[in-house]
C-alpha cells in the first residue's frame, strides 16, 4: 500500500512531459518561423540574381 501511494505522489514524470512538450512547441514556432524566413530569402535572391542578370547583357 506504502509503494502505491509513493507512486501516485511522484511528479517527476510529470515535470518531465511538461519539458518535453514544451521544447517541442518551441521547436514547432521555430521551424515555422525558419520557414517563412526561408521563403523571403528565396524571393530576395531570385530578384537579386534576376537584376544581375538583366544588367550583365
Amino acid at each position: 500500500m506504502q509503494c502505491i501511494r509513493k507512486l501516485i505522489r511522484n511528479t517527476d514524470g510529470a515535470t518531465a512531459i511538461e519539458y518535453g512538450l514544451i521544447a517541442a512547441l518551441i521547436a514547432v514556432a521555430a521551424i515555422t518561423a525558419m520557414q517563412g524566413m526561408g521563403n523571403q530569402l528565396q524571393t530576395t535572391f531570385n530578384s537579386s540574381s534576376s537584376g544581375m542578370a538583366s544588367g550583365n547583357t
